[in-house]
């Protein structure tokens, strides 16, 4: 059993909060096809980076412009395809049992998919949500956890991350906060971890928020 004695609670979204599987699959499939790349060489890629972090990776003499049409693509694609996006299990009991002023969602989501998805799994909207287009640049980096800490107003180091990417974990290791990875869409994460929010026991505690799981 580990447990964490914390501030606040800082949340990826997809793949944490919110199944987003078949969304995120059939939009990447077809941006796969517009940049005329084989799936294999562009599934690895496809969860917890900006849509624009990957195309540097894939594709890095592509034209800013491009670049940025590609982008609007996804935003409209993913926006707007919500079938089979519900919450993962637990998801809404967890945010309606912790104090709101010490939980954030983080994402690498621009701000109309993070509602999109919110809305159509049917959870609450947490006050603070920093998206991809709040910060110069998303996970891996440790902008955007940085960013959630901050408007929460606790350190980094009293702020827990719950993710289920590799690029989301390190992003949160680089900010300086503890982790626990969720393995909804890797089987592997560099981090304790659990199979679902399930697992994961919050409890809100004179100084702030305690949190366990089981095993390491």
């Amino acid at each position: 059993m580990t447990t964490w004695l914390v501030d606040a609670i800082l949340f990826d979204l997809d793949g944490t909060l919110v199944d987003s599987a078949g969304s995120v699959q059939r939009s990447w499939r077809r941006l796969a096809e517009k940049i005329d790349r084989p799936w294999p060489e562009v599934e690895p890629h496809i969860h917890g980076v900006p849509v624009a972090q990957v195309m540097a990776m894939l594709e890095p003499d592509m034209p800013a412009e491009r670049v940025e049409e590609l982008r609007e693509f996804m935003v409209e694609s993913e926006s707007t395809d919500t079938v089979g996006v519900v919450a993962q299990p637990s998801a809404a009991e967890v945010l309606a049992a912790l104090p709101p002023e010490r939980v954030a969602i983080v994402t690498s989501g621009g701000v109309r998919l993070a509602g999109s998805r919110m809305a159509a799994a049917g959870l609450p909207t947490p006050a603070v949500v920093v998206t991809a287009d709040d910060v110069p640049v998303g996970k891996p980096d440790p902008a955007p956890y940085l960013k959630g800490a901050a408007l929460l107003g606790f350190p980094p180091a009293r702020c827990l991350v719950v993710e289920d990417a590799p690029a989301g974990v390190s992003s949160a290791k680089a900010a300086g906060c503890p982790v626990i990875g969720v393995l909804t869409t890797h089987d592997v994460l560099d981090a304790p971890s659990v199979h679902s929010l399930a697992d994961i026991r919050f409890s809100t505690v004179d100084g702030g928020i305690e949190v366990t799981i089981q095993g390491t």
